[in-house]
């Protein structure tokens, strides 16, 4: 098994979600009392939060890098970054790495493709539904996104931001998401991605008036995929 290296606390609930659905996966491949090989490296959100309020992205880069460098050392096979915005600066920080980064977004969309969904509603942070990045990437994979209206956008966002990563789930506010997500599906949405790491806090992927992909646990199960490959080979020996 090789190690999973986590770039996460962006936010830390979030990362809490990742560490549990990388173990519970291993569990379920392995069985017994099979667990992860992990490593996490932790930043102060706070402190990225003001990069991205300030457009500081190159600064972000290297901060994000810097941690990468260092899960590297520390024996990790694969790195991730837990949070969809932080893909913004993706390409900076695989470049400083020799190991894998498995991007969060080409993963996402392998599993649409897969599923024949072409035009999802992608709800996220501003910065990942606004900034374009996420958009292009798709684009890769014969894939375009939707976005919520500007007021879609902003109550998403708030709710991610002053709600999802304090730890707090409100009912009212799931329902105002199933709102922007009814509308998307009039408008010609065919499938949703839970384009945030903690939107699958409030929402289930299975219970919406789309079909949804948690774009959280297909990266988790991603990291699971890489770390456990050839292992079944290596164990029959």
């Amino acid at each position: 098994m090789q190690m999973i290296g986590l770039i996460g606390g962006m936010s830390f609930e979030s990362s809490a979600v990742y560490y549990r659905l990388v173990n519970k996966a291993v569990r379920a491949r392995l069985g017994g009392l099979s667990s992860a090989e992990v490593i996490l490296h932790s930043v102060n959100f706070e402190e990225i939060v003001a990069l991205q309020k300030a457009g500081l992205w190159d600064a972000a880069a290297d901060r994000l890098a810097r941690a990468a460098e260092g899960l590297e050392r520390a024996g990790a096979g694969c790195v991730l970054i837990c949070t969809n915005t932080m893909h913004l600066v993706a390409e900076p920080v695989a470049s400083r790495i020799s190991v894998p980064l498995i991007n969060i977004i080409d993963e996402t969309a392998t599993v649409l493709a897969d599923r024949g969904a072409k035009r999802p509603l992608l709800l996220a942070t501003r910065y990942t539904m606004e900034h374009g990045f996420y958009a292009e990437r798709m684009r890769r994979h014969g894939i375009e996104v939707m976005v919520p209206d500007a007021d879609g956008r902003t109550v998403t966002h708030d709710i991610i931001f002053s709600e999802l990563c304090a730890g707090e789930v409100r009912p009212q506010s799931r329902e105002k998401l199933i709102t922007i997500i009814e509308k998307a599906k009039a408008e010609g949405a065919d499938s949703v991605i839970l384009g945030c790491t903690e939107i699958c806090l409030i929402l289930d992927p299975d219970n919406l008036p789309l079909p949804g992909f948690d774009s959280t646990t297909i990266h988790a199960d991603a990291a699971v995929e890489f770390a456990l490959a050839g292992m079944s080979n290596t164990l029959a020996a």
